[in-house]
């Protein structure tokens, strides 16, 4: 069964190493979307928190990118199934890797869970947070 290890990260302490041994996989950058971050009401906050997904929500520019990201992610994901091929790595990168990168790989997450038989590995490098899905 195909495992999807999907990241968030701060693009500050570098790019998540792929363990798996493939060398490759996705980065994508949240930071052309808008930070919640910058806003003192959310500083405390992650994308993990209610206040947090509603202002990443609200004005749909994330949501697009999503959707972008799901197309993309959706192909390799399918054909890594077909051809059994054991993994996959997607991560987030962002400024503090808090915000936009967990609600990000938060999303991808549900996403892969509702579509597809696969394992998810989550881990938010910089929240310490790992969960086997």
């Amino acid at each position: 069964m195909l495992l999807v290890t999907i990241y968030s990260f701060s693009f500050k302490r570098g790019v998540p190493v792929d363990q798996s041994g493939n060398g490759g996989g996705y980065v994508f950058d949240c930071r052309g979307t808008h930070n919640p971050g910058k806003y003192d009401e959310y500083k405390s906050l992650t994308g993990l928190d209610e206040p947090v997904i509603h202002f990443l929500e609200k004005d749909g520019e994330i949501l697009t990118f999503l959707e972008s990201v799901y197309a993309l992610v959706d192909h390799h994901v399918a054909r890594f199934i077909e051809r059994d091929f054991e993994h996959l790595q997607v991560s987030f990168g962002c400024t503090g890797g808090q915000h936009r990168s967990v609600y990000c790989a938060e999303q991808l997450s549900k996403h892969l869970q509702e579509k597809y038989d696969v394992r998810i590995h989550l881990v938010h490098r910089e929240r310490g947070i790992e969960k086997q899905l």
